[in-house]
């Protein structure tokens, strides 16, 4: 039950909700990179909706509860808000609420929390998680006691098995570890896709309303960005898709040069660039770690080599 048009719907307060919403089948999260362990539980309550002839809906947090509550000690996530939800509608879900987490979310305890907000507000029929969720205050509760709720307020629960890949356990803190190795193979498999960064150009750095050089610089960042080197990247740009070879680093050859994430477009063309247009890097390869260079000479010199490689790359592998 999407709205007319066939798009899914953001909630971001309870207080958004219409109505009689329910009944719903839904799943709650972080959902840090929609990995294909969440698109899993995610089309198992898109399942469950439709035999309820109800709403799948996902039930998402922002700030991500550990950049509230342990600010110093948070990930970088993986998909920044407009990012997740983007791979949200991807998965078909009806709808998502994105519910403000601030000190009274964090000290509701569970029971509260699914009375109100899964019963109250939702009308939770079926209730789709993994089998490490944790919830309420201190998280207190886990899947038993949300089982224990369901007995209690009439609705379903379906824990679901944490996913294997490749014999690799799927999660998003075992994504982001993959890739601050720079692992983007391994990465892939988790993530069911390239790991991606989309973003603007920099502002400042010759961008004006057409890309007439095969270099764009990637704004400042707050999501995770992958280990610092040299990876064989596709770059999109509007509708336009590019072979690129793209350094994340501090460019150490240059005394005082400083972090960025550049971009050499390989089948280069102009097209229309400005400082707000978006812009996708999709990390396909790792070619080597960041070194600093004895000279520009020597710089330049391992450039042609790795452009090179990068094109051998995309001779031989068909990057879907």
């Amino acid at each position: 039950m999407n709205d007319p048009n066939g798009h899914m719907t953001v909630y971001r307060s309870l207080a958004q909700l219409p109505p009689g919403f329910g009944p719903t089948a839904a799943a709650i999260g972080n959902f840090d990179g929609i990995h294909c362990g969440h698109r899993q539980i995610l089309a198992a309550a898109i399942a469950e909706a439709q035999s309820l002839h109800g709403r799948s809906i996902a039930i998402t947090f922002d700030p991500h509860p550990d950049q509230f509550l342990h600010p110093a000690a948070a990930p970088r996530l993986l998909t920044p808000m407009p990012e997740r939800l983007r791979l949200l509608a991807a998965t078909g879900i009806d709808a998502v609420l994105v519910l403000p987490f601030d000190a009274a979310l964090a000290g509701l305890p569970a029971r509260d929390f699914v009375r109100r907000i899964l019963i109250d507000a939702l009308g939770v029929r079926g209730l789709h998680e993994g089998s490490n969720f944790r919830f309420g205050h201190r998280a207190e509760a886990g899947v038993a006691e949300l089982a224990g709720f369901g007995l209690e307020f009439g609705f379903r629960l379906q824990v679901h098995p944490a996913l294997h890949v490749h014999g690799l356990e799927v999660s998003s803190s075992a994504v982001r570890a993959l890739l601050q190795a720079g692992d983007m193979k391994r990465a892939r498999w988790m993530l069911g896709r390239p790991f991606a960064v989309r973003s603007t150009p920099v502002r400042d750095r010759g961008v004006g309303t057409r890309l007439l050089v095969p270099t764009v610089n990637l704004a400042p960042y707050e999501g995770l960005l992958p280990a610092l080197g040299v990876y064989v990247t596709r770059l999109t740009v509007g509708n336009r898709r590019f072979q690129a070879v793209t350094n994340v680093g501090n460019r150490p050859t240059f005394a005082g040069a400083g972090f960025s994430v550049e971009t050499h477009i390989l089948d280069f063309e102009p097209v229309d660039l400005d400082a707000q247009t978006p812009i996708e890097i999709e990390f396909l390869f790792r070619l080597r770690p960041e070194v600093a260079w004895p000279s520009p000479e020597a710089l330049k010199a391992q450039i042609f080599r790795d452009v090179a490689h990068a094109q051998r790359y995309f001779r031989l592998v068909s990057p879907r």
